[in-house]
This record gives structure tokens, sequence and C-alpha cells, in this order.
């Protein structure tokens, strides 16, 4: 079921001319700082990859991805894919990118199953980004390092943006603030993983949720995440489990937390066998990814996506992502946006 938030008495501070130009400036500006913080080299990224290899993102294992037959390849089925997670962390070793640097890429997909609203899209574009990184580094304080670098290129472009659009006033705080899903689940006891969100982003402004994925106290996870890329298990000094997270940011537009980037360290060995078998899925074991990881062929590798559209949306002040990228939505909301003030690409 598509959704529509619909702010009272919005209206876009830029008009279309002046959204380009901002979104031009943005995506520029935030890749080349992205790219210093982390050391990462760009890397021409592929649109589909050939579907049982273990090689496209499940998602939270029930998306289907959008697939189609290739001639020259006797009708084999290729996917379109629905990120990059596992392609990454093969290219590191295919690449031979030494620990301490990484590489990024323009992530183009489609998500045929996605629910449509202000923050969903049938298409997806995020900058999918994979570093090497060495095992005495699986730890939290390795995770919030590189959080903390990202987040110092976010707060730089949200001033980038306030120099080109003075009327578009700084809104980040300096400081991410950091909290597992489990202390979040205790501290807002009696509220939906969604509305924990809206709370502590609320109150800090930014947050970092660590530990996406895992089951937490109450039996259940804060949000899904593929047994195979983020390593959500391993146990951690402060007693709970999971080196992954979201990274969240208040959207003063639409009222309520807006999830910029996932991201974690990858899995080892050791937590690849655990997830799968937590979540029944020890038959990819088989598969070409997994083989890999666990031939030791792969190196330890700490990564994530962060969505372009998203970055445009929250920066340029805007209540729906169709005002930043171009898509097919309901008529319906198309409608009912244009009547609320938001028009829609």
């Amino acid at each position: 079921m598509s959704y529509l938030i619909k702010p009272a008495g919005y209206k876009a501070i830029l008009n279309l001319q002046q959204t380009e130009l901002g979104i031009k400036k943005i995506k520029d500006f935030f890749q080349q700082n992205l790219s210093s913080e982390l050391r990462l080299r760009r890397v021409t990224a592929p649109l589909f990859v050939l579907k049982g290899m273990g090689i496209n993102d499940d998602l939270n294992g029930t998306e289907r991805a959008v697939s189609f037959p290739i001639k020259d390849l006797g009708d084999a089925k290729a996917e379109i894919v629905h990120s990059l997670a596992k392609w990454k962390r093969l290219t590191l070793a295919d690449y031979h990118i030494e620990e301490g640097y990484g590489i990024y890429t323009d992530m183009n997909a489609i998500r045929a199953d996605e629910e449509l609203g202000n923050l969903h899209s049938l298409y997806v574009d995020q900058w999918d980004w994979e570093r090497v990184m060495c095992p005495s580094e699986r730890n939290i304080d390795f995770l919030k390092q590189i959080v903390r670098r990202i987040y110092a290129a976010l707060v730089r472009t949200e001033y980038l943006v306030y120099e080109a659009f003075p009327q578009i006033r700084p809104e980040l705080p300096q400081d991410i603030y950091f909290i597992h899903a489990e202390d979040l689940l205790q501290k807002y006891p009696t509220l939906s993983p969604k509305e924990r969100e809206d709370a502590i982003t609320k109150e800090y402004g930014a947050v970092f949720i660590i530990g996406i994925g895992g089951l937490l106290s109450n039996g259940e996870k804060h949000d899904g995440r593929s047994p195979d890329y983020d390593d959500w298990s391993t146990p951690t000094e402060d007693g709970h489990k999971g080196l992954n997270g979201d990274l969240l940011v208040w959207d003063s537009v639409l009222g309520r937390a807006l999830e910029l980037s996932s991201m974690g360290i990858r899995v080892d060995k050791e937590a690849l066998l655990r997830q799968l078998a937590l979540c029944g899925a020890e038959d990819r074991k088989q598969l070409y990814f997994h083989q890999r990881l666990l031939n030791d062929e792969l190196p330890q590798t700490i990564g994530g996506g962060i969505g372009q559209s998203r970055l445009c949306m929250f920066y340029l002040r805007k209540a729906h992502i169709g005002e930043i990228q171009a898509s097919i939505w309901p008529e319906e909301m198309r409608k009912e946006a244009l009547e609320n003030g938001m028009k829609l690409i």
C-alpha cells in the first residue's frame, strides 16, 4: 500500500531549476568528501548480475528481484541489483585493495516490491562503499570511528547547501549520537521500532542505531537484515550483539526520522555460518560468493550504502523523494502530492 505524508502548509523552498542545481552541487561535493574521509577510489558498478550466484543483495529475504533472460547465454537469468553489498567485497578482493583503503560507486537499482511513499521509490540510487579492514578492527570503536567520518562529510555538505541557498538553514548537530537497538527498546518499551527511531532522532537530531538484524529481548528484530553481509550477531564488549547499524537524521519537513545510511562491519567466516544457521539459510553456503568467503578468498571489510536522493531530499528540505528523482508513482499519489505542494518529477 502506498502512503503519502502531507506536511501542513508545505511549500518547496527551491524551484525546479534551483533544485536541479542543488542536486548537482550536493552529489559532487559529498562524494568527494566521502572519498577523502574513508580513502575510497571510485569504480564502475554493474546494473545487473547473474542469478543464482549469491551476489545480489537479498535485503529482508522477501523482495523479488527484477530479472530477465539473456539470449546469448542460453536464456540464463540476470537480476537487476537490489544493492551491491556482496559485489563490492568481491571487487576489493579482485582489485587487491590494501587495508585502510576501499572503493565507492554509484549504485542504481530497481526494487519492485517497495511500498511507495514520501521516502520509498521503485528507483534506488545510492553511493555504495566498501573498505578493507584488518581483523583487529572488528569492534564497536572502529565502527563508530567510520560513522563519525561519514557524519563529518554530511555536516560539511549541509553547510555547502547553506552557502548556495542561504534560505536553507543548517539543522544537523555537530555530533552524532550512538545507541544500541536493545537500549533503544528499553528506553521506549511501548513504542514500535519506527516510533522509537522517531523519538530518539527528534531528541538528538542525528543518531546511529547499532545492532540491526538480531533478535532483541522482546523476541523481535529492530529491523530486518540479510544474514550474509552485515555482522549483526557477534557479541561485543558492551554486552550486546551487532557490528552494524543505521544512520538517521531528524527531518523537520516530514516531522520524522530519515534513514540516510545502512552500514556495518561485514561477516567473517564464523559470523556467516552462525547467521545462515539462525536464518535457516544454510543452503547458501554452496553459492559463489559464500564459497569464496568460506575459502578465505575475501578480505575483512566494512561498508554500506548512502541514499543519494534521500540525502538531496533532506538538504533541500523536500517533502517527497519524487521531487528529487524521476520515477513511477500511483496517479492518485501524484495528484494528491501536487495538491499539497509536492510537484513530483
